[in-house]
C-alpha cells in the first residue's frame, strides 16, 4: 500500500512539475515574440516592412530561444531560491539562440527580419525573461518602500545595517532582508569586503564601501546600527579581530546562523544571532586527528561516570561515533540520566544503553557494577566542582571526589579496565581550595595505583581549565544578567582563567584516552588567558550595550578558595609534545612518591574528617600532596579578606 501511496506521489509531483515547465515555456515563447514585435514595429516607423514574411521568422525565432533556454537548464532552476547566477544562464541561452538566428537570417533572401530587428528583439526578449523570473523580488522591494514611504517610516524607523563579507553568504542575507522578510524593516547601507575586485561595486543593488580597516570609519559616516558578520568558515583571529573593530562603534553586533540551519530550513525566520562567547575562540573541533590511533576506544563497552553533567553528557554524546558495543550512562541524577538516555537511545537505537542510577561514593553498588558489565574503557567526569560551595561542604568533596575515585579506580584495577581517564581540572595545581586538592588527590591516587606491580590498567588524568556554558559558569550567570538588567558581577578586576568550548574538551579527552600509555597526565592547550571582567565587558557589548553605562559591572571580591589566577601544570613538571597538537604530557610525578604511604594517608584523612570544616582539612591534603598551605587558610582559619 505505501509503495503504491508512494507512486501515485511521485507522479503527481512530476506532472505538476511538467506542467510548470510547459507553462513558462509558453510564457518566455510570448515575452520572445512580444520582444521581437516591439522591435518590429519600431522598425516599421521608418521603413517598409513585409509583414507576411516577418511573422513566421519572429515565430520561429521564439521558437529557437525556447529551446535554447531549455538546453541551457533554465526551467530546472527553482527561481524562488536562485541568486545573480541564474541570470547568467538565461544571457546565455538568449545570445545563443541570437547567434544562431543570425546567420540562418542572413542567408536566407529575401532577409525575414532586418539585423537591427533582430539584436533589438533579443535583448528586449532577454529583459522580459529576466523581468518574469525576479518579478517577486521586483515588487516585493518596491512594496516595502511604498509602504515605508506611505506610512512616514523612511528612514527614521529603520535599522540601518552594514553585512561584513559580500560573497554567497552576504548576498543570501542580503536577498532575505530585502525580499523574504521585508517587514524587519532593514535597510542595508552596503558591505565590507577585503576583495578588491568586489569594492566600489555593487551587490544585491547594495555597494561594497570597502575593507575591514575601514569598518569603524564606515559604519559611522554612514550612522550603522547593526553589524552583521556573514561569513562561513572564517578563522579564529579573522573573527577576533572583526569584532574588535565592531566594538569600536556604536552599532549592534550578529552574526548569521549556522549553515547547515539555512540549509534545513532556508524559509527560518531565524536570520542573525548574537555572537556567543564561544564563537569568538574560533577554535574548530576536529572530529578525529589523523595523527592519534583511534581503535584504542572503538567497538568497547564504555563507561561514564557524571554522564549528566556538563562534560559527561557531550562525552555521552560524542562516544556514540566510536561506534561502541555498549554505552553505562552512571549518575545520582535521576531526571538528567534519564533524559540523556532517552535522548541516545532516540539517535542511537542500534547502540546498547544502560542508564545507571549509581553514587559512586558506595563501593558496593560500584563494584557490583563492573561486575556485570564488563567495561573496558571508563572516563571518569563524576565530581562535585564549585569552588565556594566545597569550602561550605568539604566533606562531600572527601566523600564523592577522592573517595568516588578511589572506589571507581579499584574497581577498575580488579575487573581488568583496559583504560581509566580521570577528568581534572587546573584547580589541580598548587591547589588553594578544597576543590582542587580533592583533584589533585585523584590524579595521584592513579600514579599510586599504576605503581602496583600487578596493574595492568591504563591509567590517566586529562587536565584542562574552565569549560564555556557549563552549569554554574561566568557564561550562562552574565547572559542572565545582562538580561535583567545587570548588575554583572566578577569577583576581581584582575582575576584570570583558561576557558575552552565544552565540545572542544571532551574531544581531546578521547584522544587522550587513545594517547596514554599508562600512568600519564595530560594537558589541553587553551590558548591565551582571559581577564574575566573583559569577559564580561565584552558579552555586554556584543549586546550593543555600553559597559558601566547601561549595565552597571559590580566587583564582589574574591570568593572563598578562589585564586587570582590558575596554572595549568608544577613548575617541575616537564609538558612534553604529543602525536597530537592541542594536547601535552607532564612527565615528572612527585619525587620520592611512596605509593602505600601515600594511598594510607588519604584513607585515614577520608575516615577521619567527616565533619571537619574546610578550614581544617585542606591543610591535611595539601600535607600529602606536599603542596603549600595556601594563604587563605593559614593558621587554620580563612583569611579576613576573603570575600564570601
Amino acid at each position: 500500500m505505501r509503495a503504491m501511496d508512494l507512486k501515485v506521489d511521485l507522479s503527481g509531483n512530476l506532472s505538476q512539475r511538467n506542467r510548470k515547465v510547459g507553462l513558462w515555456m509558453v510564457l518566455d515563447f510570448l515575452l520572445v515574440v512580444a520582444g521581437y514585435s516591439l522591435a518590429f514595429l519600431t522598425r516599421a516607423v521608418v521603413a517598409n516592412i513585409d509583414y507576411g514574411t516577418s511573422l513566421p521568422a519572429i515565430l520561429a525565432a521564439a521558437a529557437v530561444t525556447v529551446v535554447s533556454l531549455f538546453a541551457f537548464g533554465v526551467y530546472r532552476r527553482l527561481w524562488s531560491q536562485t541568486s545573480g547566477h541564474g541570470v547568467a544562464v538565461i544571457v546565455y541561452g538568449v545570445s545563443t539562440a541570437t547567434l544562431v538566428l543570425l546567420p540562418v537570417n542572413l542567408l536566407i533572401q529575401p532577409r525575414p527580419l532586418p539585423i537591427s530587428t533582430l539584436l533589438v528583439g533579443s535583448l528586449l526578449a532577454l529583459v522580459g525573461i529576466v523581468g518574469s523570473r525576479y518579478r517577486s523580488r521586483l515588487v516585493s522591494g518596491l512594496s516595502w518602500r511604498w509602504r515605508a514611504i506611505w506610512n512616514q517610516e523612511f528612514p527614521l524607523t529603520l535599522t540601518r545595517v552594514m553585512i561584513i563579507g559580500a560573497g554567497e553568504s552576504g548576498q543570501d542575507l542580503a536577498w532575505r532582508l530585502k525580499h523574504r522578510f521585508p517587514d524587519n524593516n532593514y535597510q542595508i547601507v552596503g558591505f565590507i569586503d577585503d576583495d578588491p575586485n568586489k569594492q566600489k561595486m555593487y551587490v544585491e543593488g547594495c555597494p561594497v564601501l570597502g575593507g575591514r580597516d575601514d569598518l569603524v570609519q564606515l559604519a559611522e559616516k554612514h550612522n550603522v546600527d547593526l553589524i552583521v558578520v556573514a561569513i562561513h568558515n572564517i578563522s579564529g583571529a579573522d573573527f577576533r579581530e572583526i569584532v574588535s573593530a565592531c566594538e569600536q562603534t556604536q552599532a549592534r553586533i550578529k552574526v548569521i546562523p549556522d549553515l547547515f540551519e539555512l540549509v534545513r530550513n532556508p524559509a527560518s525566520p531565524v536570520l542573525l544571532r548574537d555572537i556567543q562567547p564561544e564563537d569568538l575562540l574560533g577554535r574548530s573541533v576536529v572530529s578525529r586527528h589523523k595523527a592519534v590511533d583511534l581503535q584504542p576506544v572503538m567497538n568497547k563497552t564504555i563507561l561514564i561516570t557524571g554522564a549528566a553533567g556538563s562534560i559527561g553528557s557531550e562525552l555521552s554524546r560524542q562516544i556514540m561515533d566510536y561506534e561502541p558495543v555498549k554505552v553505562v550512562l552512571v549518575d545520582n541524577n535521576e531526571s538528567g540520566l534519564h533524559d540523556l538516555s532517552v535522548e541516545l537511545k532516540a539517535k542511537y537505537p542500534d547502540i546498547e544503553l544502560v542508564p545507571a542510577l549509581v553514587d559512586i561514593a558506595s563501593i558496593e553498588p560500584v563494584q557490583a557494577l563492573f561486575k556485570k558489565y564488563k567495561p573496558q574503557i571508563v572516563f571518569h567526569a563524576a565530581a562535585y566542582k564549585h569552588v565556594p560551595m566545597l569550602e561550605y561542604y568539604p566533606q562531600e568533596a572527601l566523600r564523592v571526589n577522592i573517595n568516588g575515585t578511589m572506589n571507581l579506580a579499584e574497581a577498575s584495577l580488579n575487573e581488568n579496565v583496559e583504560r581509566f581517564v580521570l577528568v581534572s581540572t587546573d584547580k589541580a595545581v598548587k591547589p588553594s581550595n578544597i576543590m582542587g586538592a580533592s583533584k589533585r588527590i585523584g590524579e595521584l591516587l592513579l600514579h599510586a595505583l599504576s605503581m602496583e606491580p600487578d596493574c595492568t590498567t591504563l591509567f590517566s588524568a586529562v587536565r584542562f581549565g574552565n569549560v564555556l556554558g557549563s552549569r554554574g559558569s561566568v557564561i550562562p550567570t552574565f547572559n542572565r544578567q545582562i538580561d535583567n538588567g545587570g548588575p554583572v558581577t566578577v569577583t576581581h578586576p584582575e582575576m584570570t582563567r583558561y576557558f575552552m568550548s565544552i565540545p572542544e574538551a571532551v574531544n581531546l579527552i578521547i584522544h587522550a584516552a587513545c594517547l596514554t600509555k599508562g600512568d600519564e597526565i595530560f594537558v589541553l592547550k587553551m590558548g591565551e588567558v582571559v581577564r574575566i571582567v573583559d569577559l564580561a565587558e565584552r558579552m555586554i557589548r556584543l549586546r550593543g550595550l555600553r559597559p558601566y553605562k547601561d549595565v552597571e559591572i559590580r566587583f564582589t571580591g574574591v570568593r572563598p578558595g578562589e585564586k587570582m589566577h590558575e596554572a595549568l601544570f608544577y613548575d617541575d613538571e616537564n609538558p612534553s609534545e604529543t602525536t597530537h597538537p592541542n594536547i601535552v604530557k607532564l612527565d615528572n610525578w612527585p619525587p620520592d612518591f611512596k605509593a602505600e604511604q601515600f594511598y594510607d594517608q588519604v584513607v585515614k584523612v577520608v575516615m577521619q574528617n567527616q565533619a571537619a570544616s574546610a578550614a581544617d582539612i585542606l591543610p591535611l591534603l595539601v600535607k600529602i600532596i606536599d603542596a603549600p598551605v595556601p594563604p587563605a587558610h593559614v593558621n587554620g582559619q580563612l583569611s579576613k579578606n576573603v570575600a564570601l
